[in-house]
Order: C-alpha cells, then structure tokens, then sequence
C-alpha cells in the first residue's frame, strides 16, 4: 500500500511543479504593461537559476578529484542523490512567477522614475 499524500492540500508545495494556466490581466496588475511584467519576471527567473547553479556546483565541487582517469571515476550516492534534489525543485520561471504574482520581487524603472 502506498502513502499518496497528494490529496491533502498541506503536504502539496507552494509553487507548481508543473505548467499553469495565467490569466495575462494578473500579470500586469503590478506595472500596467505585460511585456515590463514579463522582464521583471524573467530577470528573477535568471537569479534564481544562476544561484540554484552556483549552490549546486559548490556542493558538486566536494566530490571533484585531480586524477580523471576513467577507472578511478565512481558513482558516488551522495553526488546522486544531490542531483536527484536539484532536479525535483521548481523551475526557476515557475517560482519567479509566484514570487511577482505574491508582491514579494522588488523592482524598479528607472524611465518611469525621472
């Protein structure tokens, strides 16, 4: 018997997994103009996937040896099972979304401001 937790809407994430239908008129809310919306929200999008990378890569870097001798290259489970985590986030684009949509991106357009 399986332990399928899909149907109690506390263990589900805050940010799907998965593709979203949007209404285009609750992304413009904010600036008034879909296309800035848009930007701030791919822009966002590009930091968290630059730091999600650079976290990963650190923790990867643990595992890297000097000798690249293909018989000294093993599966380590550790290295597996960061991968796996990774992998089960979010897209980035996914969670820059839901982040503009909750208020919680801080912007500014520096045009609109002079």
């Amino acid at each position: 018997m399986s332990n399928n937790n899909n149907n109690n809407p506390a263990t589900k994430p805050a940010i799907a997994s998965s593709t979203v239908t949007r209404d285009l008129r609750d992304l413009d809310v904010e600036t008034g103009n879909i296309y800035e919306s848009l930007v701030i929200m791919s822009k966002r999008a590009n930091q968290i996937s630059n730091n999600v990378k650079e976290e990963l890569h650190a923790k990867l870097s643990e595992f890297a040896s000097s000798n690249d001798n293909l018989e000294e290259i093993f599966e380590n489970r550790e290295q597996i099972e960061i991968s796996k985590y990774y992998e089960k986030l979010p897209k980035p684009s996914l969670v820059a979304v839901q982040e503009f949509l909750d208020g919680k991106i801080y912007y500014r357009n520096p045009t609109k401001e002079a």
